[in-house]
């Protein structure tokens, strides 16, 4: 008879090799654990590079290179990020790898051109658009995301461009996420005066009115007044912010911002100022979801509308949540952002529903 200290190290490595036969699984395909399906093997050939892929885009001033990252492999689920800003980075994202990973859901992070590890050209005419629309079908192409995989998750500046890419190339989708963006930036601009600024302390807003009119935007009262004030209520809840948003935010490029949405947050005034597409939302006719937050920068009741705008739409607004509702509301954001992915890739999906 076995004593029970043999007894017990035979067992562990009986365990162990059954739980090697059921995580490995056949050649190609995917592991399995306790919890479910887990990521198809790498694709990666050569030298492993941990998912990073730098592309080189093509642009009206010469090639530039923009820098990606995969996180698992999916070949039904690929979800590509879009940051806002503009000219923020790919990090405030990093939110995702406590959630998407143990649903076995791909993600990309991606540096958009002037952006974090991206190529910086240092050149104002390169911010535009329709150029940023072309350089993400440049991404695309490169990264093999097609309408049976690509889902693009775009969020603020990010969701404009989302909706851009989506209004010209929505063949390519699966699915659409907007996420915390209005689609007309005239009504942006009108609820950060009509409703937003309302809320502050009306001594505060008048010396945020009497700085902005002499365009005294680096001043360091200007800040002063908006962070607390303004972005604690109304960007991220959560103050500090967490530290991905602080490393991110910190790495903004001022010029790309500028350019595009002017010098704050508190409305729009750069070259988005008359962006506006709430008309053709009835063109879209990929699954879209549309999020946003209760204290949002951006009008929740506007943000849910979106999604019975577009043919195939859902809804998902934060109770708890403002501009950044993936840190502010994390659960109620990520549950129904899983929720649209597995619903559209498992043939569920009905549109009309409110996450």
């Amino acid at each position: 008879m076995l004593s029970a200290t043999l007894r017990w190290a035979c067992g562990a490595l009986c365990a162990t090799a059954l739980l090697t036969a059921c995580q490995s699984g056949p050649a190609g395909s995917p592991a399995t654990t306790s919890t479910g399906v887990a990521y198809f093997p790498a694709p990666e050939a050569g030298v492993k590079t941990g998912g990073i892929q730098v592309i080189p885009i093509t642009t009206p001033k010469g090639k530039f290179n923009v820098w990606t990252k995969r996180f698992g492999n999916n070949p039904k689920i690929k979800v590509l990020l879009l940051n806002g800003g503009p000219g923020a980075t790919h990090e405030y994202f990093e939110c995702m790898e406590s959630f998407l990973p143990q649903q076995n859901i791909e993600f990309i992070y991606y540096d958009q051109l002037g952006c974090g590890n991206s190529d910086n050209p240092h050149d104002t005419s390169m911010w535009s658009l329709p150029r940023y629309v072309e350089e993400v079908e440049q991404v695309r192409q490169a990264l093999n995301l097609n309408k049976d995989n690509f889902y693009l998750l775009g969020h603020s500046w990010g969701g404009i461009l989302a909706a851009e890419y989506a209004f010209k190339y929505q063949q390519n989708l699966k699915g659409l996420i907007i996420s915390n963006m209005m689609m007309s930036c005239p009504a942006y601009g009108k609820y950060a005066e009509d409703v937003l600024a309302k809320q502050m302390k009306p001594e505060v807003l008048a010396e945020i009115r009497q700085i902005e009119a002499k365009k005294d935007f680096d001043n360091p009262r200007y800040m002063g007044l908006l962070e607390p004030n303004f972005y604690a209520q109304h960007l991220c809840r959560i103050v500090p912010n967490p530290e991905p948003i602080t490393r991110s935010m910190g790495k903004l490029n001022k010029s790309l911002y500028v350019t595009m949405q002017g010098p704050s947050e508190f409305g729009v005034a750069g070259k988005l100022v008359n962006w506006d597409r709430t008309k053709d939302l009835p063109k879209l006719t990929v699954p879209v979801l549309s999020i946003g937050g209760k204290y949002d920068t951006m009008d929740p009741a506007h943000m849910a509308w979106i999604a019975t705008q577009v043919k195939n739409g859902n809804s998902l607004i934060c109770p708890q949540g403002s501009h950044m509702s993936m840190y502010d509301d994390q659960q109620t954001y990520m549950k129904g952002f899983i929720t649209f992915l597995k619903s559209v890739d498992d043939g569920s999906f009905k549109p009309g529903t409110k996450l």
